[in-house]
C-alpha cells in the first residue's frame, strides 16, 4: 500500500472516530487506525532492508512541528499528546521549553501518521474536556493550594482548601487523556509487531535496524539540552477531572 493511500485510510477511520458520541466505537476506530498505520511501518521496514542500493532507500528525517503560540492554556498537554503519539509511532522528539514547537525526527511516513493522528485526536481531546467542564463535576472537588499573606510585614505561606478551578479540571483532564491515549495506541502497535515477527520472515530484525538507524539519525542531528518538564508544571490536581480523561 502506499504510504498515500494508508493515510488516505486512516484518515477515514479518524474520521470516523470523531463522528461518534460512543467513547467505545472511538476507541475501536483509534485502535484500527494505529493498526493499520504500524503494519504499513513493518511493511516499509522490511522493504527497505531488502533495497540493494542504499542511495533509494528512505533515511530518517526532521520535521518543525507548531503546537501553538507560546502561552495558550493548554500547550503542554498538546504537546504531551503529541508525544505520546509519537512514542507509539517509532518518532523521537525535540521540544522547546515553551511547549511552542515540537523537533520530530522518524522516517516521513511515520511522522506523517503522528501528524494525522495528533490532528484527529486533539479535537477529540479538546472536545471531551469541554463536555466533562459543562457537566460541572469538578465543582464539588477541593484542592490544597498554597496562599501568601502580609502579616505584621512578613509574608506567611498558608496552605488553604479551595474548589477546584475551570482550568484545573481541564489541564488535568486533557493530561490524563493524552496519557491513556498513549497507552492505547502502544497496546495496539505491540499487537501487530508481534504478529509481524512471527507471519513476515525477516520483519524482526528489520525492526530493529529500523531503531538503530533512528537513533544515530538522532543522536547526529539533535541540539536538545536539558529535559522537558511535562505538562504538570504549576498546575493544580484533580482526581475527578484525571478519572474522566482516562
Amino acid at each position: 500500500m502506499s504510504s498515500e493511500k494508508m493515510l488516505t485510510r486512516i484518515g477515514g477511520l479518524l474520521r470516523q472516530a470523531e463522528s461518534t458520541d460512543n467513547p467505545h466505537e472511538a476507541d475501536a476506530f483509534l485502535a484500527a487506525a494505529q493498526r493499520l498505520a504500524t503494519a504499513a511501518s513493518v511493511d516499509l521496514a522490511v522493504a527497505r532492508a531488502h533495497t540493494a542500493s542504499r542511495e533509494r532507500r528512505a533515511t530518517p528525517v526532521q520535521r518543525l512541528i507548531t503546537i501553538g503560540e507560546s502561552g495558550k492554556k493548554g500547550l503542554r498537554t498538546y504537546a504531551q499528546l503529541f508525544l505520546a503519539i509519537a512514542a507509539a509511532n517509532d518518532v523521537q522528539c525535540d521540544i522547546t521549553t515553551t511547549s511552542t514547537v515540537i523537533y520530530a525526527y522518524g522516517f516521513a511516513s511515520d511522522i506523517d501518521v503522528c501528524e494525522a493522528l495528533y490532528s484527529s485526536l486533539l479535537v477529540q481531546m479538546v472536545r471531551a474536556s469541554d463536555a466533562y467542564l459543562r457537566s460541572g463535576t469538578y465543582k464539588d472537588e477541593t484542592t490544597v493550594r498554597t496562599v501568601v499573606e502580609m502579616r505584621g510585614g512578613r509574608r506567611v505561606r498558608t496552605r488553604v482548601r479551595r474548589p477546584v478551578a475551570a482550568v484545573t479540571a481541564r489541564l488535568n483532564f486533557q493530561s490524563a487523556f493524552a496519557t491513556r491515549i498513549g497507552q492505547r495506541l502502544s497496546d495496539a502497535k505491540q499487537d501487530i509487531e508481534r504478529e509481524a515477527s512471527v507471519d513476515t520472515p525477516g520483519a524482526a530484525l528489520a525492526l530493529r535496524d529500523k531503531q538503530i538507524e533512528l537513533r544515530d539519525f538522532y543522536r547526529s542531528t539533535s541540539e536538545a539540552r536539558g529535559s522537558w518538564r511535562g505538562p504538570a508544571v504549576g498546575v493544580g490536581h484533580s482526581s475527578d477531572a484525571r478519572r474522566a480523561g482516562d
